[in-house]
């Protein structure tokens, strides 16, 4: 059976300009950058010489997840702001090719808008730099930050104030520890969403690999979900197929109603692009 597919799409300050060649074109603010994309396998809508004319950096992979920036522009930031809505968004460039913002999230932004309302209770598991945090606060929702990274919540908390909001509560642990210890305390949320990497360390600096993780996520996910809530579940890791997620969804999750769709988002030249798989409850 074919998945079906669900588009994100870029707001005035993201636009997903191109993709091929295993790269991606994106414009964030003023600031255009190229960066490695896996996804990206077929040809790109535009020569690579003309990305070049119009980025301001290059993400030069290095060794395993890392590399350095290669400038294009004179005068390109190396650290800047976008807006989302209300939101004010702190970017940086970083050694993992990543700027601080995953813009594919930006359906999944859109559905805590319409979710969430004032003291919702709302977890944000993996929660990297706090976009979904900053959402649902601004909604009104309490919100629970967990993340295993120190560097990462201070950038979340940088965000937090730069959107202007207060009262994100910060938890620096390791993600599924944590939901195992609020499902012992028997905790209910509204609302619940994990953007887990494909691979992470912990506090502890241990390793894990999210094709490993997968059934403990969905499993006490589904304990923590209050009886008017909702789940989001983003998976991009290329060990895990739509079916091992619609099979859990059917173990844990059987009595509510649940989707899994394949997420896309297509540039500015028509190409489609793969963000891996998303899961909704609620």
């Amino acid at each position: 059976m074919k998945t079906q597919r669900v588009y994100s799409t870029g707001w005035e300050d993201y636009e997903l300009i191109d993709a091929g060649g295993g790269k991606k074109l994106e414009r964030w603010g003023r600031v255009i950058t190229i960066r490695p994309e896996v996804q990206a396998y077929f040809k790109s809508g535009k020569p690579f010489q003309e990305w070049k004319n119009m980025a301001h950096w290059e993400f030069i992979p290095k060794s395993g997840q890392t590399g350095v920036w290669k400038q294009l522009k004179k005068k390109a930031p190396e650290a800047w702001t976008i807006r989302y809505n209300r939101l004010t968004f702190q970017l940086k460039l970083t050694k993992f090719k990543h700027v601080g913002l995953f813009p594919e999230q930006r359906i999944n932004w859109d559905f805590l808008e319409k979710r969430l309302s004032t003291d919702d209770s709302f977890l944000n598991l993996f929660a990297y730099t706090g976009a979904a945090s900053c959402v649902a606060r601004y909604k009104g929702a309490q919100v629970l930050h967990v993340d295993s990274v120190k560097q990462l919540i201070s950038w979340a908390r940088d965000n937090m104030d730069a959107s202007q909001l207060l009262n994100i509560k910060w938890v620096h642990e390791d993600a599924l520890k944590f939901a195992q210890r609020e499902v012992k305390r028997d905790r209910k949320y509204k609302g619940i969403i994990m953007d887990p990497p494909a691979w992470g360390i912990g506090v502890k600096k241990e390793k894990w690999k999210l094709d490993e993780k997968l059934d403990d996520l969905i499993g006490n996910a589904a304990h923590l979900i209050g009886d008017d809530g909702f789940l989001i579940l983003n998976t991009y890791s290329p060990k895990i197929e739509t079916s091992d997620i619609i099979m859990r969804a059917k173990l844990y999750l059987a009595e509510r109603d649940w989707s899994v769709r394949e997420l896309w988002m297509k540039t500015t030249t028509g190409k489609e692009l793969f963000y891996g798989n998303l899961l909704r409850v609620g």
